[in-house]
């Protein structure tokens, strides 16, 4: 050769760019992020954490034999060995069928995306534009002979799907994921009684199946953020409520209601028991129409079936602005190691 140094000097460039690329390979492709990460990372801009979203928490590592025993048959397949479950064939796939909520990772419970981030592709699978900030891992894909973005979650690594650039805006990304590796969990429903000293109130539905959780305060005055000095005065027009959240799934408000009536006497115009003043009147504060309807319908069933010896006088009222009490009030009888302070329906036959 007549320029051996210039040889040399191109068959070093030669072997560092094929020794860059093998390197690249092995990592799983690009240094380069991917649409689906961009979009993940622009999630958390989009989708800042809420107090309704827990954090992910530890990583979960488990045998394979753990998981055989924790999935059915068809998670396992789909989690733990990457496959895919036939198109149209899951559920989740229709747009808002379940409601508001949150799709969970089926595999350890970590939440995955919400309910408004979902949208109807038309593929046959449930799709979102848009994961919960940090719940939702990707790598590269190259089974089949085609390149992919595989998603994962984030906690367990169990597999999802994949991801694809042909979404809907604002993220324009589609994550195209298994019903088999979800699970649904419905945005909590809110529901407020009144029904005498709240204390005993709060512990009788914190106890509830069903109920997530239970807190006490002022509602249906005209007197803005009340404190309890204020409410003793029985001229706030407030009463004291029961804030109740709850998983319709697990327990229907028309239970609540059956609650309330089981746990107070409705019958006492301002009055249960030895506690009297507008504070203590029975009052149902509906969150929706239905609710509302709910509410009268109960309290006409009430009244046809003769549960009560006299009227029931208890208001039925949508649902004004909520107070918290001050934080002593809450699970005031947990704290100090009492069982209840309320008095039950004396009047109930």
């Amino acid at each position: 050769m007549r320029y051996p140094i210039f040889a040399i000097i191109a068959t070093l460039l030669a072997a560092t760019v094929i020794t860059v690329m093998l390197v690249m390979n092995a990592r799983g492709g690009s240094s380069t992020p991917t649409a689906s990460a961009a979009a993940t990372q622009a999630a958390a801009a989009l989708s800042p954490q809420t107090p309704e979203i827990p954090p992910v928490g530890d990583k979960l590592t488990l045998t394979d034999a753990e998981w055989q025993a924790r999935l059915t048959p068809e998670q396992y397949k789909v989690l733990r060995r990457h496959g895919t479950e036939p198109a149209f064939c899951g559920t989740y796939v229709a747009q808002k069928t379940h409601g508001e909520g949150t799709y969970s990772c089926a595999g350890c419970g970590a939440p995955l995306f919400t309910s408004d981030t979902k949208f109807e592709s038309g593929t046959g699978w449930p799709s979102f534009f848009q994961p919960l900030p940090g719940r939702v891992g990707e790598q590269v894909d190259r089974s089949y002979g085609v390149e992919r973005t595989e998603v994962h979650c984030a906690r367990c690594d169990g597999h999802l799907g994949h991801s694809f650039n042909d979404g809907p805006p604002p993220t324009g990304m589609r994550f195209c994921i298994n019903a088999v590796s979800l699970a649904f969990r419905p945005k909590p429903l809110k529901a407020t009684f009144g029904a005498g000293c709240f204390w005993g109130v709060e512990a009788t539905f914190r106890a509830v199946p069903g109920v997530i959780d239970a807190r006490v305060g002022y509602a249906g005055g005209t007197t803005r953020n009340p404190t309890y000095q204020d409410i003793c005065s029985s001229e706030t027009g407030h009463a004291e409520v029961v804030e109740v959240d709850f998983d319709p799934t697990r327990v229907t408000y028309e239970q609540l209601l059956e609650v309330f009536w089981a746990n107070h006497d409705p019958t006492t115009l301002n009055r249960q028991g030895p506690d009297h003043g507008t504070q203590y009147r029975s009052v149902i504060f509906a969150h929706s129409p239905e609710q509302k309807a709910a509410a009268a319908a109960s309290v006409a069933a009430q009244e046809a079936a003769k549960r009560f010896r006299r009227p029931i006088v208890t208001a039925i009222e949508a649902a004004p602005t909520f107070y918290a009490a001050e934080e002593y009030h809450q699970r005031y009888l947990e704290k100090h190691g009492l069982v209840n302070c309320h008095v039950p329906g004396t009047s109930a036959k």
